[in-house]
C-alpha cells in the first residue's frame, strides 16, 4: 500500500478518538530524564500507531518522541525504505493543563527528505497535510500562506519564548518589527497555522525533528520559506537530525528576508 494523505488523516483521527479525547478531562503526567511531560496518552498513541502503520506499510520503521535516543538514532541511519517520524502528543504540557492546544504529528522521510506530513489538531478537528511538490491541504482543501504587506508591523508573530536566550529579549521588541505575537506552545500547530495564514512570521529557539518535520513540509507547501539553524549565527542546515534546531519562517520568500534582516542583531547577543 503506497501512502495516501487520505489514509494518513484517517488513522490520525482514528488515533485520536481511542487515545486523546478520552483522556481530555484529566490525565497523570510524569517528568522525563530531559525536564518534558510524558502521558498515558503519549505512549498509546505512540504504540497504537507504530503498530498500525506497521501493518499498512511493513517495513517503513517508526521514530517516536517516547522512545530512547539510541533507538532514534539507529532507525534514522538505516532509512532505506524511509522512515515515520512521530509526536505522538505535541504540547503536552498543554494537554495536562487543558490548554487546546496540542496534536499528533507524523511525517515520512525518504532518502533523507520529508515527503509526507500530516498533524491532526483533535480539539478543533483540523488535519493538515503535505505532499512535497503537491501542496498544503487542510481538511483535504488547498490552503496557502498569507501575508497583508511586507511589512513586518502589518504581521503576527508566532514566537516562543521560553527557548530563546533571554538577553536577546529586548531586541526583539524594539521598534520596527512584528505588530503582535503569539504562542501556541506545539510545535506542529504553530507550523500549521503559517501555512493556513493565521500568522505571518515564525521564530522558535528549540525543535526537534518529531517537532517539525511534518509541520514545516505543510508550511512549504503552503508558500513559507523557513530556514533551521543548529546555533544562532551559523549557516542554515538542510539535513535531518535528531539534535534541536532553531527555526526561522515567514510567509514567503520576501517577507522572510525582511524578518532575517531584523533578527539578525539578536544572534550577536545570543549566547549559542
Amino acid at each position: 500500500m503506497t501512502p495516501t494523505l487520505s489514509h494518513l488523516s484517517a488513522l490520525l483521527r482514528d488515533t485520536a478518538a481511542a487515545e486523546i479525547l478520552p483522556r481530555l478531562q484529566g490525565t497523570e503526567a510524569h517528568h522525563k530524564s530531559d525536564g518534558s511531560l510524558v502521558t498515558q496518552s503519549d505512549l498509546a498513541v505512540q504504540a497504537r500507531l507504530t503498530e498500525t502503520l506497521a501493518r499498512d506499510f511493513p517495513g517503513v520503521p517508526l521514530l517516536g518522541e517516547e522512545m530512547s535516543e539510541t533507538e532514534q538514532q539507529r532507525i534514522l541511519a538505516d532509512n532505506g525504505r524511509g522512515v515515520w517520524v512521530l509526536d505522538p502528543v505535541d504540547g503536552t504540557s498543554n494537554f495536562v493543563s487543558g490548554f487546546p492546544g496540542f496534536a499528533i504529528s507524523l511525517a515520512l522521510v525518504e532518502d533523507g527528505r520529508v515527503t509526507l506530513g500530516a498533524v491532526l489538531d483533535p480539539v478543533r478537528d483540523e488535519c493538515f497535510t503535505a505532499a512535497r511538490g503537491v501542496g498544503a491541504f487542510l481538511d483535504g482543501e488547498p490552503i496557502h500562506t498569507q501575508a497583508r504587506s511586507a511589512q513586518l508591523k502589518d504581521c503576527l508573530a508566532m514566537i516562543d519564548m521560553k527557548r530563546l536566550p533571554p538577553e536577546v529579549l529586548p531586541a526583539l521588541f524594539r521598534p520596527g518589527g512584528f505588530g503582535s505575537q503569539r504562542n501556541l506552545g506545539a510545535v506542529a500547530l504553530d507550523w500549521c497555522w503559517l501555512a493556513q495564514g493565521r500568522v505571518q512570521l515564525y521564530l522558535h529557539g528549540g525543535q526537534r525533528l518529531w517537532d517539525y518535520a511534518a509541520g514545516r513540509l505543510i508550511a512549504e507547501e503552503a508558500g513559507a520559506a523557513a530556514l533551521h539553524y543548529s546555533t544562532w549565527g551559523a549557516q542554515p542546515s538542510q539535513a535531518l537530525g535528531l539534535e534541536s534546531r532553531r527555526a526561522i519562517a515567514a510567509a514567503n520568500p520576501h517577507l522572510l528576508d525582511v524578518w532575517l534582516d531584523f533578527l539578525r542583531p539578536l544572534w550577536d547577543g545570543a549566547s549559542d
